[in-house]
């Protein structure tokens, strides 16, 4: 049978433009990268558009981040232009860890894993990981050594988040750096702006630290940080925002620590960035109660010891300066071994106005009374003028080492650092330093005038909290913080200690702040607001501003409760409330639930409480009078395990319960 020509040409042509359709169908296949949460609720999609590279979240089909840019460049190279998909992978991850240091003791985390892998037109790769778990996301660039170049300094991360129109943003401006008080800025001191259009300028121009909040509405909430932050890498920032809710990662400033290294993050190759972290919701119970800026990060090294944390006094709060002598220290040795607490703070000028030998004997008395001694350092080599001693023991390795194990042979339990001033990659690496060093000499670590932690409780097992926060101190200061004291209260349970150990120094029972506590700036908050934020405020050691007097001059009730009160946490669960106006949060310490439910407005608020986690149908509820003075009382829930109770403008109630 002769077949024509035409027809057998036309015939392999169409068989050709039907594979053509296939391959073309395959590769959009092949292209297509989306991975969702284990619950199918939450989705990231990743798309290339003309060799450029974004990515976009949904939330049970809403889109919560619109479609927003992804990528890294530097002078090697752009790993952000030109780039073609040459592979993809998921992969499921479900594990468990126990962290005794965060808000939750025990977690499982799961979460599905996808890493798509690009190519530039050089053949140069670049690997994006997107982590996506119930209502978190984590994503990361890890880029592998393609040619001679073992490293990588990145001119720029184009890491973007585009907002809706609707939304509104929780935001702290980041300062510009070497102001201040002695040059001591960016010290993450700041304040907040609550439910602010986008686009506003920030005070200072350079953007706003993390962590971020942004309120979309009614269709829920979006907390954006980062996490896994170490000796590799800069601390980073969000950039000023677009009036169309365009925000991007930012660099440290230049002139940080005095203008010394490099704003730029420099990565050995093959090396990644640290994690970027959205946390979506409906609600804000997820933004609370979020884990994951531990979820994805590791122990950098195993612990030296078995550390133990809890709670401590420390004079310098409300009787500043003038109380580092040897005697008002022992005044406070005696105020926390009458509390039942394990330590004591000494904080600046120790040196000078104590002096080592009788700081030992502080160490022996605090010891027969069982309280450990914490001491105060000053960070500064070059990046401040801060005067306070000791100084140039903590910024070089020498000193540091020579110091800590002087620490360690008299007892030392911990120490806290202070004065730092930015986020370059080179104070990223002090504060490792001093963390590595302190866990060869058995010493925990709190940091203070610094930076957000970022994944810091789970990285490093010595590591005792942070302050970054417009902190107690303030409330010394000036008549203002005291004035915004309970606004501010109701913040960081959603924003600065939703993702990360703040160390406040809450819980101030003078009603005037100062040493006879007759004088000084006024406290606005009822005393049951004050024990209410040894619960609201979460950090391992909780330095606590109350002082001898108030063994007599405080209602027993309150002084009971204080001795009791647990710093480390099993369980925590957001009940109500919002950024700003009020918050009801519960935690859990071993079988016994603490709750705290503080008032911010300025109008009366009652509320009922849901309290499911409960065993029980009885409770102790601390609130306040008419008067605002501190009382205490049984009460019984309902069956349906609801309480209704009465905050006062600047009040609380706390509910303590099995």
């Amino acid at each position: 049978m002769n077949i024509p020509k035409s027809l057998t040409t036309n015939y392999c042509k169409g068989i050709l433009l039907a594979m053509a359709l296939v391959a073309l169908h395959i590769l959009s296949f092949a292209q297509d990268m989306n991975v969702t949460s284990p619950d199918q609720k939450l989705m990231v999609k990743l798309y290339l558009n003309e060799g450029k590279l974004y990515y976009n979240v949904t939330l049970q089909g809403k889109e919560m981040i619109e479609r927003s840019p992804l990528g890294l460049r530097g002078s090697q190279m752009d790993l952000s232009t030109g780039l073609k998909l040459t592979g993809q992978q998921l992969r499921k991850i479900d594990e468990r860890y126990s962290e005794p240091k965060i808000k939750i003791s025990s977690v499982n985390y799961q979460a599905n894993e996808l890493t798509c892998k690009f190519e530039n037109a050089s053949k140069n790769q670049l690997e994006v990981v997107f982590r996506v778990s119930n209502n978190d996301i984590a994503f990361r660039y890890q880029v592998p050594q393609t040619g001679e170049p073992a490293t990588f300094v990145i001119e720029e991360e184009l890491s973007g988040y585009k907002f809706p129109a609707n939304t509104t943003t929780f935001l702290t401006p980041q300062a510009t750096p070497m102001i201040g008080w002695m040059k001591s800025k960016p010290s993450y001191e700041e304040e907040y702006n609550p439910d602010q259009a986008m686009g506003i300028p920030s005070k200072y121009g350079v953007g706003y630290t993390f962590p971020a909040l942004f309120h979309l509405g009614n269709d829920g909430w979006v907390l954006l940080s980062e996490t896994g932050v170490n000796s590799l890498y800069c601390g980073s920032k969000l950039s000023e925002g677009t009036k169309d809710g365009h925000y991007k990662i930012a660099f440290p400033e230049k002139g940080e620590n005095n203008g010394i290294g490099s704003a730029n993050p420099t990565i050995s190759l093959p090396g990644n960035t640290p994690w970027r972290t959205i946390t979506i919701g409906r609600t804000l119970k997820p933004i609370v109660e979020t884990t994951v800026p531990f979820d994805v990060v590791e122990p950098q090294y195993p612990a030296s010891k078995n550390y133990t944390f809890g709670r401590s006094t420390w004079s310098w709060l409300l009787w500043q300066d003038e109380s580092i002598n040897f005697e008002d220290q022992k005044k406070f040795i005696d105020l926390s071994s009458a509390m039942g607490y394990e330590l004591v703070l000494i904080d600046n000028w120790w040196d000078s106005r104590i002096g080592r030998k009788k700081i030992e004997e502080l160490v022996t008395y605090g010891k027969e009374k069982n309280v450990g001694i914490a001491l105060w350092y000053n960070s500064n080599g070059f990046w401040n003028d801060a005067p306070q001693t000791p100084k140039y023991k903590m910024n070089t390795a020498p000193a540091r080492k020579q110091e800590m194990a002087w620490m360690q042979k008299i007892g030392i339990k911990g120490i806290k650092v202070d004065f730092f001033g930015g986020d370059k990659q080179e104070t990223m690496k002090l504060y490792e330093d001093i963390l590595a060093d302190a866990n060869t000499f058995g010493l925990t670590v709190i940091f203070h005038g610094c930076t957000i932690p970022r994944g810091w409780e789970k990285m490093y097992p010595n590591y005792a909290g942070s302050e970054a926060v417009l902190a107690s101190e303030n409330l010394i200061f000036g008549q203002h913080a005291n004035d915004k004291e309970a606004f501010n209260a109701s913040l960081h349970p959603f924003i600065r200690n939703a993702v990360g150990a703040m160390d406040f120094g809450p819980v101030l029972l003078n009603k005037r702040h100062n040493r006879k506590n007759d004088g000084g700036t006024i406290r606005k908050t009822t005393e049951t607001f004050q024990v209410a934020t040894a619960i609201l405020f979460q950090n391992p050691v909780q330095n606590f501003g109350i002082t001898p007097n108030n063994l007599s001059d405080a209602a027993p009730h309150i002084i009971d409760f204080m001795k009791k009160v647990p710093t480390t946490w099993d369980n925590t669960v957001f009940i109500d409330g919002y950024p700003g106006k009020y918050c009801v949060l519960a935690r859990r310490h071993g079988d016994t639930w603490y709750i705290a439910a503080i008032n911010a407005e300025t109008t009366e608020k009652t509320i009922d409480i849901s309290l499911p986690m409960l065993s029980g149908t009885e409770a102790t509820l601390y609130n306040d009078a008419e008067d605002r003075s501190p009382q205490i009382k049984q009460v019984k829930l309902n069956n349906s395990k609801k309480l209704k109770v009465k905050l006062l403008p600047g009040g609380a109630n706390v509910i303590v319960a099995k």
